[in-house]
């Protein structure tokens, strides 16, 4: 009975390390974002108002939190990075219409708040980068990482159109498969190549903040934890041996 038991325990424990790994096989690029970076979180709240809350919120995030944490002047922020009628101290909702949003792209477009938790940077860095023009798709382009994406390339002015090659292979059965194995911009866009890398960095590193605000704090709070129960532990060791001393 015992060694059923731990034969489950074992079974239930490498059970997800089989489910991430059936998650897909696409590769992602690193996502070397820094969130101690102030330009480049206030160059990626930039770009996310101007390209993506029309579609997606940060709904549990305030324009206030966000202003005060990425030191943006209230007025800046009012003046230039709020489009609605919302005030300073509002969560970071949109004025889509839901039900329009599901006709419009098959499903209402998500609260983006947690997905770098959920996803991952390096998932989104990738993802951003990984648009390519296929005419078959409603709005003209499909994605290697989310393949038949409903959503438009919404930064496309400033990559350009990327053009895919494929590698065609036939499987036991006679069915051809088409893979893309590259991905070649026209330089169509705005920016070139690596001013469009660093610029999908900085949105992902504010959506990475958007996912939880006080990262940076906790993660210095913990060294000084971890200090002071090091501390402890010398402290308790020595007070267990006086304790024992005469016993031992």
């Amino acid at each position: 009975m015992k060694k059923l038991m731990i034969a489950l325990v074992a079974a239930f424990s490498i059970l997800p390390m089989f489910a991430v790994a059936a998650g897909g096989n696409v590769h992602l690029d690193k996502a070397n974002y820094d969130l101690s970076d102030k330009a480049s979180l206030q160059s990626g709240a930039k770009l996310f108002m101007n390209y993506c809350i029309a579609c997606h919120s940060t709904g549990y995030q305030r324009y206030g939190r966000v202003a005060t944490d990425l030191d943006i002047p209230e007025q800046l922020m009012k003046e230039n990075l709020i489009f609605t009628d919302s005030k300073i101290g509002d969560l970071m909702h949109n004025s889509m219409n839901k039900k329009e949003a599901a006709q419009w792209f098959g499903a209402p477009p998500p609260d983006l708040t947690l997905v770098a938790r959920v996803r991952g940077a390096d998932w989104i860095y990738t993802y951003l980068r990984s648009f390519y023009a296929d005419e078959s798709r409603p709005f003209g382009v499909n994605n290697t990482v989310f393949p038949e994406v409903g959503m438009p390339h919404v930064l496309e002015e400033l990559q350009g159109i990327s053009t895919p090659t494929f590698e065609v292979t036939t499987d036991k059965n006679g069915v051809e498969h088409k893979k893309v194995v590259s991905l070649t911009s026209d330089e169509s866009g705005e920016m070139s190549s690596d001013e469009y890398d660093e610029a999908v960095l900085n949105l992902v590193n504010f959506l990475v903040y958007a996912g939880e605000p006080n990262k940076l704090e906790r993660q210095g709070m913990g060294v000084w934890v971890l200090a002071f129960l090091f501390v402890l532990f010398i402290v308790s060791y020595l007070l267990k041996k006086e304790y024992w001393r005469d016993i031992h």
